[in-house]
C-alpha cells in the first residue's frame, strides 16, 4: 500500500504541485481512508520527501538506461532530456518551484543529488564526444559540466523565465542547443544540425 501511495501521490503532485495537493485528495484518487495514508505516513512533509526521492530514483534509473544504449553523446543528451520533460510533466503548476518555495529542505536535498548525477553524467557525455571528435578536445570539463547544471537549474527560475512567456519543454530544448554548439566540432555541429532537422518534422 505504502509503495501504491508514493506513486499516486508522485503523479498528482508533478501533474498538480505539491503545495496544491492534499492528502484527502489523494486518499479520494485512491478511494482510501486519510488514516491509511496517515499510517504509512506521519505528516504530508514525510509523504513529499519519499515521493520526491521516489521520483528521483526513476528519474536516475531511466537515465542509466539511456547511457547504456551507448548512442551518439549528441543524440543521449537530447533523448534523456526528452526522458525528464516526459516523466517530470512541467506543467504549468511548477513543482519544482513550489517544493523549492514550500519545502526547502526537501528541495536542496534533492537538489544535491540531482548535481551529483547530472556532473557525472555529463562529464562522461563530454569525454565520450571528445574521443569521438564530435565535441572539441580543448573543453575544461569540470566547468562545462557544472555550467550545464547551472543552466538546467536557472531555466525553472521564474524570476528570469517566466512560463507566461517560456514553455518548460522550449527552455530545455533551447539550453540544451545552446550547450551543445558550444562545444561541438565541426564534425560534432553537422551531426547537431542533421539530430535538429529530423526531429523538428516529429
Amino acid at each position: 500500500m505504502k509503495d501504491q501511495i508514493i506513486e499516486k501521490a508522485a503523479e498528482m503532485f508533478l501533474t498538480l504541485g505539491v503545495k496544491s495537493v492534499t492528502m484527502d485528495e489523494i486518499a479520494a484518487e485512491m478511494g482510501i481512508s486519510k488514516k491509511t495514508i496517515y499510517a504509512n505516513f506521519s505528516t504530508k512533509s514525510k509523504l513529499i520527501e519519499e515521493t520526491a526521492m521516489y521520483v528521483f530514483e526513476q528519474i536516475s534509473k531511466g537515465i542509466q538506461n539511456i547511457r547504456d544504449d551507448r548512442k551518439d553523446p549528441i543524440e543521449e543528451l537530447f533523448e534523456i532530456k526528452d526522458f525528464a520533460c516526459q516523466n517530470l510533466k512541467d506543467k504549468k503548476s511548477s513543482p519544482q518551484h513550489q517544493l523549492q518555495k514550500y519545502y526547502p529542505k526537501i528541495y536542496t536535498t534533492i537538489r544535491e543529488k540531482q548535481k551529483h548525477i547530472l556532473e557525472e553524467l555529463t562529464k562522461e557525455n563530454l569525454q565520450k564526444g571528445i574521443r569521438e571528435g564530435v565535441y572539441r578536445s580543448n573543453i575544461p570539463v569540470a566547468f562545462t559540466s557544472r555550467i550545464y547544471f547551472m543552466g538546467i537549474v536557472g531555466i525553472k527560475d521564474q524570476d528570469f523565465f517566466d512560463e507566461g512567456e517560456f514553455h518548460i519543454n522550449e527552455l530545455t530544448e533551447m539550453h540544451l542547443e545552446y550547450h551543445l554548439r558550444a562545444i561541438v566540432t565541426d564534425k560534432g555541429l553537422k551531426k547537431l544540425e542533421t539530430y535538429l532537422t529530423t526531429n523538428s518534422t516529429k
